[in-house]
């Protein structure tokens, strides 16, 4: 028999749907690939083979009966940001300890009603703050992908799967569940797939219900897929997205078809491509790269028009205030008292800062100070203030785009994957990692990257496609276009699997 892992997600939907295998099959062989690859890529945190193979059992009997859902009987692996009720939730931080929720998250529940299967929950940077999956108090996630040597051959570097959503974006790489929950607040979905080959998007801030999902800055955070395809994207954010009534920023409109949408083509779509992204120290091969996706859209039928969005270059300072300081907001609940990590203190306060700091990790110790900082008196109309009124002079330069284009094509990284420690110690160097997409969290658009080529190095490069609000379908539409010229990239050969 064919492995099942390697299929994409559409095409397990269409094998259990010919009766080929039963998700019964199909998870178990998830199962085994998680036990045998997981103590070297480390992107799980907590596996659920029990419940998984409940869950697949109910599905083998929905399909029998033709009640099949959208995702009926397809093993997925859940970030473990968002709650699973009756299984751990940490948001990979000591602080939240054995968290057992009671509630399940939104996006989870309409996956689960639409008969999906749960693997377990994946690994990610510490309450998602991180360009790198370093942070994580479960340890580094290593990418299934290596960086080639002079000779070629493939060595033995142990690269990062990007952050915060990297056992995500690991997990689907190395082909240990069909696809993958996320959450972007700065580029933590995009960014990830980026370096490893996958496909990602965050769609429009309201698309996906936050009900549930462990919060980082509430105004920028949004649940999203990482798949192998461009298809399997499509089809999982069709689930994911929906109106919620206990999320007050969840927006009350149709969730379209993307997977129709992607036999319209492009021809006569309008692609912009913005001058301010051509970043000082741009690599020759980033640019390169770049400059393929134009040709490539150009050939499928679409128009190219140079655009301006000429506060783009604040756009990172000013979400490096912002995201902290309601990270500093946020996480102000992590006290000690009512779940998770407690430690004892001579009186409450004390018990409070021993708590705390034991509890967070120091990527996070660092933005609730930063954020904390600039909320303060004094400097709130300095820094705060100021940064949300950039804010809206960058969601008006896309504004004004949309006059004249339908998507934005830009690079979704300014370098390929890199390996652990080197960016670490320069937290500068790693904030840079999200100069790319910071701006689409900030403006509340969707944005998608898609794999597009492989760096001197032999490790994955990604494309971003960004578009209006509420319009993911054209997003779709341009990504098949990117995928279908540039083909898929899969990890060369399984060295994370053992036996």
């Amino acid at each position: 028999m064919t492995d099942l892992t390697k299929l994409t997600l559409t095409e397990a939907r269409d094998g259990l749907a010919k009766k080929t295998f039963t998700s019964t099959e199909l998870t178990d062989a998830f199962i085994a690939a998680i036990d045998r690859a997981n103590p070297a890529i480390n992107a799980c945190v907590m596996t659920t083979p029990e419940h998984a193979r409940a869950q697949a059992k109910e599905s083998d009997k929905r399909i029998a009966a033709g009640e099949a859902g959208l995702l009926e009987g397809l093993p997925l692996g859940n970030k473990d940001l968002f709650c699973t009720k009756g299984i751990r939730t940490t948001a990979c931080s000591k602080i939240l300890g054995n968290f057992i929720p009671q509630y399940e998250s939104t996006v989870g529940q309409n996956l689960w009603n639409a008969g999906a299967v749960m693997l377990g929950k994946l690994n990610n940077d510490e309450f998602a703050m991180g360009s790198s999956n370093e942070t994580s108090a479960f340890g580094n996630v290593v990418s299934p992908w290596r960086r080639n040597g002079k000779d070629g051959k493939p060595t033995t570097d142990k690269l990062v799967p990007g952050g915060s959503s990297g056992g995500s974006s690991a997990a689907v790489a190395a082909d240990l569940c069909l696809a993958a929950t996320a959450t972007d607040t700065g580029g933590s979905i995009r960014q990830p797939a980026a370096l490893t080959g996958t496909v990602g998007i965050k769609p429009t801030y309201g698309r996906c219900s936050r009900w549930g999902i462990v919060a980082f800055a509430s105004s920028l955070d949004q649940a999203g897929p990482i798949t192998k395809t461009v298809r399997d994207a499509a089809l999982m954010l069709k689930v994911m997205a929906s109106h919620d009534s206990k999320d007050t920023t969840s927006v009350d409109a149709p969730v379209p078809d993307y997977e129709a949408a992607l036999s319209k083509g492009i021809k006569g779509l309008r692609i912009g491509v913005p001058k301010e992204y051509r970043v000082e120290g741009m690599s020759k091969e980033i640019e390169k790269l770049w400059d393929d996706g134009i040709a490539w859209l150009k050939a499928a039928g679409a128009t190219i028009h140079d655009i301006s969005l000429p506060h783009t270059k604040y756009a990172l300072p000013a979400y490096y205030i912002v995201a902290p300081a309601e990270a500093s907001s946020n996480l102000a609940r992590y006290d000690g008292m009512r779940y998770g990590l407690r430690v004892p203190g001579d009186n409450l306060t004390d018990t409070y800062e021993k708590t705390r700091a034991e509890g967070f990790g120091k990527e996070v110790r660092r933005r609730i100070l930063i954020g904390t900082y600039v909320l303060s008196a004094g400097y709130y109309d300095a820094y705060y203030l100021k940064a949300q009124k950039v804010r809206t002079l960058i969601k008006r330069d896309f504004d004004n785009a949309w006059a004249n284009v339908d998507v934005v094509l830009t690079p979704t990284t300014p370098s390929p994957a890199f390996a652990f420690g080197e960016k670490t110690g320069d937290p500068l160097a790693m904030y840079l990692e999200d100069i790319f997409t910071v701006t689409v969290n900030m403006a509340g658009l969707p944005g998608m990257s898609v794999p597009a080529g492989l760096s001197s190095q032999g490790t994955p490069l990604g494309l971003q496609l960004i578009g209006k609000p509420f319009d993911e379908e054209t997003l779709f539409r341009a990504a098949q276009a990117i995928e279908d010229a540039a083909g898929r990239f899969k990890a060369p050969g399984n060295w994370w699997m053992k036996g």
